[in-house]
């Protein structure tokens, strides 16, 4: 008998095909503070990460751009004035309430009716192929089931010339400073989903989620097999997040 498929989440093994029943699960319960969790676990740095991945993206006025996973919206915007408010801009995400969280959101900065807005699995893209200029994930690619076709899909749907910017989670370089970084991981991040977000569990499986997905060079190396070229990365903070950029030729 074939073994049954497994994929990770955070330190459990589950079913393949239940994974992505968990994450919507957890994205479900934290939609509505997401944003506000952000700022809190990051002490705002999650803004200066986003602006450096829009800086890398290039785009310009009248591209057709995509944001997989793009959940509240925030580089969406970020995108969208870096396009000088010109062109095709999709806001892609597998789950309904971070959708309507972005949504709203963007209404509330007078962008809603500019861009729109797509429930889409990151592995079974509904775009045509060749379709976008630039494309864009930001800490969404460590909770899909198969990275792998997720990044193959991201290459299908890019036009030659295009760009992929993928900017998540990674392993560390702090040296005495990681015993510390595990430890508010760990003990402090689920204390603070608990006081912010009333839920724990979900941002314990968050922090596992991190030490789960693909280092710097293993990420390279899915995104060169998945067909881009010219893959390199930026370590931010320390390595705590990694910028990943590559090119379809």
């Amino acid at each position: 008998m074939k073994k049954k498929a497994t994929a990770d989440f955070g330190y459990r093994e589950v079913p393949e095909e239940h994974k992505a029943g968990l994450v919507r699960e957890v994205f479900d319960s934290v939609a509505g503070r997401y944003d506000l969790m952000n700022d809190v676990m990051s002490l705002g740095l999650h803004r200066a990460w986003k602006r450096f991945a829009v800086s890398q993206c290039h785009v310009r006025a009248g591209q057709s751009v995509l944001d997989v996973a793009g959940g509240t919206g925030d580089i969406t915007a970020l995108l969208w004035h870096a396009m000088e408010g010109e062109g095709r801009i999709v806001l892609a995400d597998i789950n309904r309430a971070m959708l309507e969280t972005g949504r709203a959101r963007l209404a509330d900065s007078g962008l809603f009716g500019k861009m729109a807005f797509v429930q889409a699995d990151a592995e079974h893209l509904p775009f045509e192929d060749q379709a976008f200029d630039c494309v864009t994930i930001a800490f969404g690619l460590r909770n899909v089931t198969r990275k792998q076709q997720a990044l193959e899909a991201m290459f299908r749907v890019l036009k030659p010339g295009g760009t992929l910017v993928v900017l998540e989670f990674s392993r560390p370089r702090l040296g005495p400073l990681n015993a510390v970084y595990d430890r508010y991981s760990f003990a402090w991040l689920p204390r603070l989903g608990r006081l912010f977000a009333r839920d724990a569990a979900s941002y314990r499986y968050l922090a596992e989620s991190i030490r789960r997905h693909p280092d710097q060079e293993t990420l390279k190396t899915m995104m060169e097999r998945a067909g881009f070229a010219r893959v390199r990365y930026f370590n931010l903070t320390g390595g705590i997040v990694a910028l990943h950029q590559g090119y379809r030729l």
